[in-house]
């Protein structure tokens, strides 16, 4: 069925214009002034921003960690995307030590495959490295997986110095990228000790055990690696002024390195974890969020586009699962909700607040990740032949975000009570609506999207 959107403004990362949209069979079929059909549902969208589907790169639905599993699987993870505006997840398939790259992809199969309300991609996450997988990667990246995650810490995910480096060498001959999680294990650890032997297991020894030179020292390592194996690499979920300013080194060096980071590193400090009782334990992630002069900074680099992608990061869990820790800091459950709420976060206290431009979200949401990821032009554009995946942007609508009007499967809001304004009034996926004012309307017809190798940013 066709559809025909009529009188918006359609949002590009260069630039605006005022245009009609016309899809039919899941794909845009013509964006210009003034289109006539007979034959479409007309749907009146004066005085409203057409976005590309945002895309969220960084999510963790369904995945066993910490002795519990993440309060979010792919139904309910992806809905509360959806919700928001996001058209399309990519999630990190874990491959576990003795597993083959094609099991891991097997078993991230299982868990989203019919399940989805959004569409889905997935990058790899490597635990396990040795000459057969090495060989392996060459056709899982032709099958359409074409960036992988390294971890330097997690006992059972961290690779060692030259166990990376070999990685991003392999990965640069077989055309795929590496995101890494860039934190120094050993000085965590040996932080964590002296937290422990002073007695300090409350929520606020967090921060103390993972300030941020743990992670500006292990960006650093990295990066020296990287320049090594002259292969470009992409830093997740940056947090800190101090890691930012490694980042800036290497550029300098003539480096070609991605920047991530995540609404909670832009719109909160450490002050979240000194909260009464163990409402701290809601904000314990890693890398932790840091002090409000990095979140200045990473504004900074956001509006000079030195931060390419933002994310979310989702890894959710209900305080019941967080109550494992009350005891001891170190056995709380990492990680927080924030997919259905990334847009509406970034439209109110970036464009509204920050000056960021409209283009800019658009990059930062939506184009940068579909060309760094390899879905681009199919997603990430409202041109014809693109995939039909549409926000109808509502700008001046306010509200307020509670877990009462929350769709993600967790008992709490990180924002609760936040004033915000703008949402996601329409979602459409491949065509349909799919989404209207905050409330899935369409469910489980999110499709997997194999991928092709990064497109220049």
């Amino acid at each position: 069925m066709k559809t025909l959107l009529k009188g918006g403004t359609v949002v590009s990362g260069s630039g605006l214009i005022q245009a009609d949209v016309l899809m039919d069979e899941g794909k845009i079929q013509a964006v210009e002034a003034g289109i006539r059909d007979e034959e479409a549902e007309l749907i009146d969208v004066t005085g409203k921003l057409l976005f590309p589907g945002f895309i969220d790169a960084h999510t963790h639905f369904d995945l066993h960690v910490a002795g519990t599993v993440t309060a979010d699987d792919f139904e309910t993870g992806t809905k509360a995307a959806l919700s928001g505006g996001t058209t399309m997840i990519i999630d990190f398939a874990t491959q576990y030590q003795g597993e083959t790259l094609e099991k891991a992809l097997e078993n991230w199969h299982k868990k989203a495959d019919g399940n989805a309300s959004c569409d889905y991609g997935f990058h790899l996450a490597i635990s396990d490295w040795n000459p057969s997988i090495s060989k392996e990667l060459e056709e899982i990246v032709a099958g359409g997986v074409t960036s992988f995650k390294l971890y330097m810490t997690y006992d059972e995910m961290y690779l060692n110095d030259k166990k990376i480096y070999q990685v991003l060498k392999r990965l640069k001959e077989v055309g795929g990228i590496a995101g890494i999680h860039c934190e120094n294990m050993g000085l965590i650890e040996a932080l964590v000790e002296e937290e422990k032997a002073k007695g300090n297991l409350s929520v606020s020894s967090h921060k103390k055990t993972r300030p941020a030179a743990v992670e500006a020292e292990a960006i650093g390592r990295l990066l020296k690696i990287a320049g090594l194996a002259d292969a470009p690499v992409i830093i997740v979920h940056l947090s800190s002024g101090e890691g930012y300013q490694e980042v800036k080194y290497a550029r300098e060096r003539g480096q070609e390195i991605y920047l991530e980071t995540c609404p909670q590193y832009l719109l909160l400090n450490e002050s979240v974890y000194d909260l009464p009782g163990f409402e701290g334990s809601k904000y314990v992630i890693s890398p932790t969020i840091k002090k409000e002069k990095d979140s200045t900074r990473l504004w900074n680099a956001l509006l000079k586009n030195h931060i390419q992608t933002i994310a979310t990061d989702h890894c959710s869990f209900t305080t019941s699962q967080k109550a494992a820790g009350k005891e001891d800091f170190t056995k709380i459950p990492n990680g927080m909700p924030g997919v259905e709420s990334r847009p509406v976060l970034i439209y109110s206290f970036g464009v509204l607040e920050h000056n960021l431009k409209l283009e800019q979200m658009c990059r930062v949401l939506s184009e940068n990740p579909a060309k760094l990821y390899g879905v681009y032009p199919q997603k990430g554009a409202i041109a014809p032949g693109s995939d039909g995946d549409i926000v109808v942007w509502d700008p001046e609508v306010q509200w307020t975000m509670s877990v009462e009007n929350q769709v993600a499967n967790v008992d709490y809001c990180p924002f609760e009570g936040t004033s915000v304004k703008g949402k996601a009034e329409l979602v459409f996926l491949k065509g349909c609506l799919a989404a209207k004012d905050g409330k899935v309307v369409l469910e489980k017809t999110g499709s997997y999207v194999p991928r092709k190798s990064r497109m220049e940013l």
